[in-house]
């Protein structure tokens, strides 16, 4: 078991690839077929490119605020292609990359950012929950989907992701209690890309690590370098299976770092060096996946080049859907809170109409 192995108070890191695209863990390398190793790539690239165009579209004042996620590609996709089909994904706001996997399409994630409510009404089949941008929230919703799979002998595994700062927030300690007690089928992944928007992880907890907050939940944790997708894929998979065989939860932190801003309201060169950026810049995911895909023959310079302009293309296509399609009607705000609207609710969409009907917005 990796978790008996490596053991994160004694900050003992998951690392299969290094920096250079090469394998430094040969017995831990995981068995994924050329398919599903470009599928992933692919997934990363896409996410990458829409995330840059992202900010350039807010910049131009054409979307609402952005969460940027460039950077933190191989946590997210190595976690997603680690699940089963039944699984359910619970995403925060910085997971387009694992969302783009799990079968949300680019123009939902955009609609979404753009401030359209149906960019949260995904197609059919696609168990992922709507962004969810109340800090820490997420998690007690992930354990309530693994409680009632649990229930219902569904056997599926709720996975859901977290920053190092929502660590921080009282509702990441009682969902991942609730979790830790019921033995639910729940995997949480803390992406630790070091900063809470301008707080730095060192001044939020004198743990030394996030994984060994687990030992407080009474489940295992271990702590995975973040930037290397196939320690994710390894760790992830090890975690669903000690989860779906009724073990309980598994906590996964994910070392790794947010390369822009929080979101495109922060200005991270207030609170962090260029010198530091850079160094990071160094461990991009990205660039040791594509060394790896290209040593094992499964990837050239030319598919990359490739691959590039019809991601650049089908985004810039994506967004012109979407900003055709404009913003969605007033009422959809305030009717998927709940079934039906509550009182209080309906009370507000008429006060808000109000403004509507004379023209405003």
């Amino acid at each position: 078991m990796l978790f008996d192995k490596y053991d994160p108070q004694k900050k003992q890191q998951l690392k299969i690839l290094d920096p250079k695209g090469k394998i430094t863990n040969p017995d831990l390398e995981p068995k994924i077929s050329k398919k599903e190793l470009l599928q992933m790539y692919k997934i990363m690239s896409l996410g990458r490119v829409a995330d840059l165009k992202a900010v350039q579209y807010q910049r131009q004042g054409r979307m609402l605020t952005y969460a940027p996620n460039r950077g933190q590609e191989a946590a997210q996709v190595g976690a997603a292609a680690a699940m089963a089909e039944q699984d359910w994904f619970v995403p925060a706001f910085r997971e387009l990359n694992a969302m783009l996997y799990r079968g949300v399409t680019l123009e939902q994630a955009y609609l979404y950012w753009y401030g359209n409510e149906w960019g949260n009404h995904f197609d059919e089949g696609v168990k992922v929950l709507p962004i969810d941008v109340i800090i820490g929230s997420q998690i007690n919703h992930a354990a309530g989907i693994a409680y009632a799979s649990k229930i219902l002998k569904k056997k599926e595994v709720s996975v859901v992701m977290i920053g190092d700062g929502g660590t921080s927030h009282g509702e990441f300690y009682e969902g991942m209690n609730f979790a830790g007690v019921f033995d639910v089928p729940m995997v949480a992944v803390i992406q630790n890309n070091h900063y809470a928007i301008s707080t730095h992880r060192s001044k939020a907890t004198k743990a030394e690590t996030l994984a060994q907050k687990a030992v407080a939940f009474g489940i295992p944790g271990i702590q995975v370098d973040g930037n290397d997708v196939l320690a994710m894929y390894v760790a992830t998979k090890e975690a669903i299976e000690h989860a779906r065989s009724g073990k309980g939860p598994v906590l996964i932190e994910a070392v790794t770092y947010r390369l822009g801003a929080h979101t495109t309201s922060d200005d991270p060169t207030i609170y962090r060096k260029d010198e530091e950026v850079a160094e990071w810049e160094k461990k991009d995911p990205m660039i040791r996946f594509k060394k790896y895909l290209i040593d094992k023959g499964y990837w050239s310079e030319k598919e990359e080049e490739k691959l590039e302009e019809e991601n650049k293309k089908f985004v810039g296509e994506t967004f012109k859907k979407v900003e055709e399609s404009g913003v969605e009607e007033l009422e959809d705000i305030f009717k998927y809170t709940y079934a039906e609207m509550t009182p209080q609710l309906k009370e507000q969409y008429e006060y808000a109409k109000q403004f509507e009907d004379k023209g405003g917005k």
